[in-house]
């Protein structure tokens, strides 16, 4: 399915799937805040960190399944691919944005 996102997030996933530390913390505001697994990382530093171990950890790659969007706030079904049990699963990534930046990504199933 393609699904046009906007700027930041396509920049996100496209990074995510390169596994692009780097790039892909370009996107998210400087005290944006990750809530994943259970925890919440917040500020630049924490999330590089996140960012760090999960991608080390799991090796995911992220197809978009599925998008909604109210306001500044999205919504995204993605089929998530890695060195995770039952791989391949369908996960939720529920953004906030606060103009051309990520504020608040929530990630569940």
């Amino acid at each position: 399915m393609t699904v046009k996102l906007p700027q930041p997030l396509t920049a996100y996933f496209a990074a995510k799937n390169r596994h692009d530390i780097e790039a892909m913390l370009v996107p998210f505001s400087r005290d944006a805040t990750v809530r994943d697994e259970g925890e919440n990382h917040r500020g630049s530093a924490a999330i590089r960190t996140w960012m760090e171990t999960t991608t080390n950890k799991y090796r995911v790659t992220v197809e978009v399944a599925g998008a909604t969007v109210n306001g500044d706030a999205w919504r995204i079904a993605g089929i998530v691919s890695g060195n995770f049990p039952g791989s391949p699963a369908t996960l939720h990534y529920s953004f906030t944005l606060n103009g051309e930046r990520i504020a608040r990504l929530e990630i569940g199933s």
